[in-house]
């Protein structure tokens, strides 16, 4: 018996998820923001003081709300992940290899591969959460959708879950290459989805971030 085709993901539901996820995580920073500073102030208020250990809640509600502004660039991430959805159709790769993890301000940043049957010589990518979770999606190493072009990057979703990782090359110069044979069509569209950037400027993925 022929097995039933994968179908793929409802994109629109897809990036809906990931907007969601990330207004979560907002909503939750700012109201630590809000509890903390109203805290520290009625405290101060209630016993009269103008102790430091009341003023405490109120600095450290304010740092919250600067990381909170500081991270909202994700927004910028889901944006870029919707721009290449909208240009690329999703094809499932089998397997999704972790290489190695590191943690920077932004997220944790993953080196993939994402193998293709039959293929072989696969680049290694950057992946990066576009809601900013930053633990590893459970069950993407058994396959996942991918949407874009390797040599210049993509998109992965996650079958179940809903999760999107962007994508980049891990060494822009190398897969240089790829690219510059890509013809003229395969560049015309990563232009378009504005993957035709390197590596170090791709959102979220700067060296030190």
């Amino acid at each position: 018996m022929t097995p039933e085709p994968l179908k793929a993901p409802d994109i629109a539901q897809v990036l809906k998820a990931n907007r969601l996820a990330l207004a979560r995580i907002m909503a939750v920073r700012l109201s630590v923001t809000v509890l903390s500073v109203s805290g520290g102030v009625a405290l101060s208020r209630i016993t009269e003081s103008n102790s430091v250990f009341f003023t405490l809640p109120i600095v450290f509600g304010v740092g919250v709300f600067v990381l909170t502004v500081h991270r909202a660039i994700y927004g910028i991430r889901v944006i870029q992940c919707a721009r290449v959805l909208r240009d690329y159709p999703m094809e499932f790769h089998p397997r999704v290899i972790k290489k190695r993890e590191r943690w920077t301000q932004y997220g944790n940043v993953y080196e993939v591969r994402v193998t293709t049957r039959g293929q072989h010589g696969a680049p290694l990518m950057l992946a990066v959460n576009a809601a900013g979770r930053r633990r590893w999606p459970e069950g993407v190493e058994e396959g996942a959708w991918l949407a874009g072009d390797l040599p210049f990057g993509g998109v992965l979703v996650v079958p179940g879950s809903n999760t999107m990782l962007f994508l980049k090359p891990a060494d822009w110069e190398k897969t240089a290459r790829k690219r510059e044979e890509a013809g003229v069509e395969r560049t015309a569209k990563a232009e378009r989805a504005k993957l035709n950037n390197k590596t170090q400027w791709a959102v979220m993925m700067r060296p030190g971030a």
